[in-house]
């Protein structure tokens, strides 16, 4: 996966996420315990760039999408605690999947074909991990920063609540992430070369 193609396929699955994040999906908001609890997917994004790039650039491109999700309007809580979670998130699955399920899974199959694309299993588990990292770090930090005023009890159906919603998002989103990646940098899957004997018959 080139750098460019890269960089232009992280923006814009991050944009893209982050517009229909603030825009669209609020008026679908799940209400528990009076908060309006939707699909993360800026945060799913960023576990599609764990899954595609690696543990590193999955961190920076946490850290960026987080600070644009703290700034987006309507936010209403200290700026930082969704760059500091989504960072979090995009180290854990990055070093989880490549260093252990990813390099046994996806890297062999995967890896040779040009474009890490793994089993679905195992990027429904990625968002699930995400998604749990990065709401729970996110609602600690409210907590300690004394910026919300829900209790870790309060704040448990909610993280429960997200898990579940982001793992249905992650049937869409992921693999759409993932197919974009692909386009974005002409990383296509090579065709096997034909057999010698299936040379000779195309000739005859």
């Amino acid at each position: 996966m080139n750098r460019r193609g890269r960089l232009t396929a992280v923006l814009l699955a991050v944009l893209v996420a982050l517009l229909l994040q603030v825009t669209v999906l609020p008026h679908f908001a799940w209400d528990v315990g009076g908060l309006g609890v939707v699909p993360d997917l800026v945060l799913l994004a960023v576990v599609a760039t764990a899954l595609a790039t690696d543990a590193r650039f999955a961190t920076l491109t946490g850290f960026w999408a987080g600070l644009l999700l703290d700034i987006a309007p309507p936010a209403d809580h200290v700026a930082g605690r969704w760059a500091l979670a989504l960072m979090a998130v995009g180290y854990v699955v990055g070093r989880l999947v490549h260093d252990h399920a990813g390099d046994a899974a996806a890297g062999s199959r995967f890896a040779r074909e040009g474009v890490r694309r793994p089993p679905l299993f195992l990027a429904l588990a990625a968002a699930a991990g995400g998604s749990f990292v990065g709401t729970s770090l996110f609602a600690l930090t409210g907590v300690l920063l004394r910026d919300s005023g829900a209790s870790v009890g309060d704040l448990l159906p909610v993280a429960l609540v997200a898990l579940v919603l982001d793992v249905v998002a992650a049937l869409v989103v992921l693999p759409a992430a993932l197919w974009l990646f692909g386009r974005t940098t002409g990383d296509a899957v090579p065709r096997p070369a034909a057999r010698p004997t299936q040379r000779m018959r195309a000739r005859t």
